[in-house]
């Protein structure tokens, strides 16, 4: 390599090196919210509602039934809790990938979803794990439908 072609190299090098620099982040970068554990479900057709542990959100569709026994589930309850109240497995159910399953290092519970259907009821969407099946199992959203169209396969 010639002289000229070294110092063309070495500054360019050096010049790269330096907008690296320019782009880095400030040392003290403002403090922000952390990311909730579960996120929110939001559609737009309910309201949001804090998970009984307060570290999310999850969506309540439609008002329960007097006497319904949606009326005493919580968000943030665990597919068993919810069985227990009911006494039975749902009618039907179904599996189904969010969003989040394609996000680089996404390690959160929220990278498949599961929707269930009680009949007379309605439908709740649990999380259903990360994309290597662990984790899971939290209610995220109500939606008091008795008809049962709430349930989409």
């Amino acid at each position: 390599m010639n002289t000229s072609a070294y110092a063309l190299t070495l500054a360019l090098a050096a010049a790269l090196s330096l907008a690296g620099c320019a782009s880095q982040k400030p040392a003290n970068p403002p403090a922000q919210a952390s990311a909730p554990a579960t996120p929110s479900v939001a559609t737009g057709k309910g309201r949001a509602v804090k998970s009984r542990d307060g570290k999310f959100e999850g969506e309540v569709i439609g008002q329960p039934r007097a006497g319904s026994k949606f009326a005493t589930l919580q968000i943030g309850m665990q597919m068993s809790e919810v069985q227990n109240v009911f006494g039975r497995a749902p009618d039907r159910l179904h599996t189904y990938e969010s969003g989040k399953r394609w996000i680089p290092f996404y390690f959160g519970n929220d990278a498949r979803r599961m929707q269930a259907l009680y009949r007379g009821e309605g439908c709740l969407v649990f999380t259903d794990g990360n994309a290597w099946g662990g984790s899971g199992g939290d209610l995220v959203s109500i939606e008091h439908d008795p008809s049962g169209n709430c349930y989409q396969p």
